[in-house]
């Protein structure tokens, strides 16, 4: 286990996101990032929302789509930073990936999960 400070932990969710190809970051919408600190059921992260994929006319005036990273989860399983860095990007990764409507399957099947 290695203790991030929450602080430098968020910065590292920002470079993360900002590591995804521009092309991605721009069909990104309404969505929210956010870091916590407790996590349910030993998540790492959490998507939360409609997928891109299944959004439709009716899909206005909602409220945005949340993706949760959780410090203390990803802490837990690194041995140094430089683990809590590579386990933070495959985390965003994953999760951005169920906002584009990729679910676990083929996430398993692209080496994501």
């Amino acid at each position: 286990m290695v203790d991030v400070a929450p602080e430098r932990f968020e910065e590292l969710v920002v470079e993360a996101i900002d590591s995804l190809p521009p092309e991605l970051g721009r069909q990104m919408s309404n969505v929210a990032v956010l870091v916590e600190e407790g996590t349910p059921d030993g998540l790492l992260g959490l998507y939360e929302g409609v997928p891109l994929t299944e959004r439709g006319d009716w899909y206005s005036a909602v409220l945005p789509d949340r993706i949760t990273i959780y410090r203390a989860a990803i802490c837990a399983i690194c041995d140094t930073e430089e683990d809590v860095v590579e386990e933070v990007r495959i985390t965003v990764i994953h999760e951005v990936a169920h906002h584009f409507g990729i679910d676990d399957d083929r996430l398993h099947e692209l080496g994501w999960a």
